[in-house]
């Protein structure tokens, strides 16, 4: 039992306290006793929607979500989140029309909430919706990088590769820090065959920046063969040691499918860049052959975000992937690199990648997550 004498906003604060620990069962306990309390205590009616939102609890999140509308029809969260569990029920008509409705009160350049939605929207696959949001946060904050980052990804995803490249670069105009938006549009002219620019933005990366394995494999023979350097070259020997650093010890299949690349065709150091896209399908596939060794398990995390996720280790980080903005879509392995570099500027822990339940770990060590099961 809390003190009696808590208002309604202490038990608010309480409940956000516990829900960005991941402590989602405390925090329902907490609020459902301020609803007692407090029936008419709109924010403890959003709060409690969005820790079952959380859990997971589509039905539940709705109903409190109602509770707090048939309170204050015009409530910006209790409309974003109605919104997020409508996409979820998958009713995405209603849920856009909730996430429109709170563009019509007004709240179209509150960036914390257009970023809420677009996501939200990203998540679920729906591209157009979710770049129209996109665009809105650019249009009313045009010197954020991220907002500008999120237009490109969204393009990207839509196939407008030329629109993608625009806003990636417009991200990196407003922010040339943001290695992120530099990686992805580094890979994304790789991708189209254009290896020099891709070189060139990669270039403008430090070894540090990557934490993806093929990333720097592309980096390595970009400037094996654009400069013909060899392979004990100097200038290369920052990124092998980054490539050892991420790929861990390598056992023999890993070293013999090194010792093939670092030859072309013929047996020599020079290969067309070409052929760099068969050699990261075979290493996908050499992690593949690995994650299906692993056991089956069914376990769940929580992510400090309120976000719970149920499944193997390996379906935990699908899950992950899908549900941000910036990676979903693209590989797992992009995914994991992606996310321990943030993790590494927010908080200094070098999280691994080498597999789904030590990323999972590490990311738990750092504070990032809360393993559950």
């Amino acid at each position: 039992m809390l003190d009696p004498f808590w208002s309604s906003d202490e038990y608010d604060e309480r409940a956000h306290e516990l829900y960005n620990e991941g402590q989602y069962d405390v925090a329902i306990e907490v609020l459902r006793e301020g609803l007692h309390v407090y029936p008419e205590a709109v924010e403890l009616h959003v709060g409690m929607g969005y820790a079952r939102l959380a859990r997971e609890e589509f039905a539940w999140a709705r109903r409190a979500f109602s509770g707090a509308l048939s309170l204050e029809p015009d409530h910006e969260d209790a409309l974003a989140g109605m919104g997020e569990v409508l996409l979820k029920l998958g009713e995405t008509g209603s849920g856009v029309e909730c996430f429109d409705r709170v563009l019509a009160l007004g709240f179209s350049e509150d960036l914390d909430i257009v970023l809420q939605m677009g996501r939200a929207l990203f998540r679920e696959g729906q591209l157009e919706p979710a770049r129209r949001f996109f665009a809105l946060a650019q249009a009313a904050h045009p010197d954020h990088a991220e907002t500008a980052a999120c237009v490109g990804y969204a393009a990207h995803r839509l196939s407008q590769e030329q629109d993608a490249i625009h806003w990636l670069r417009r991200a990196l105009a407003i922010d040339a820090g943001h290695s992120e938006a530099r990686v992805y549009l580094a890979n994304l002219l790789y991708d189209r065959g254009e290896y020099e620019p891709s070189l060139a933005e990669f270039e403008k990366t430090t070894p540090d920046d990557h934490w993806d394995e093929l990333g720097i494999w592309r980096v390595i023979e970009l400037k094996k063969t654009i400069y013909r350097l060899t392979d004990d070259d100097p200038e290369l020997k920052p990124w092998l040691v980054r490539l050892a650093d991420l790929a861990g010890e390598a056992d023999a299949t890993e070293l013999m499918l090194a010792e093939l690349e670092a030859a072309g065709p013929d047996g020599t150091g020079s290969r067309d860049p070409s052929q760099l896209e068969l050699f990261g399908a075979l290493l996908s596939e050499l992690q593949e052959m690995r994650r299906r060794g692993r056991s089956g398990e069914i376990h769940r995390v929580a992510t400090p975000d309120g976000t719970a996720y149920t499944g193997t280790w390996d379906e935990i980080v699908t899950s992950m992937r899908d549900a941000d903005a910036v990676f979903a879509g693209r590989s797992v392995e992009e995914y994991l690199s992606g996310y321990a570099a943030r993790a590494a500027r927010l908080t200094g822990v070098v999280i691994p990648v080498t597999d789904a339940e030590t990323f999972i770990r590490g990311s738990a060590d750092a504070g990032l997550l809360r393993i559950l099961r």
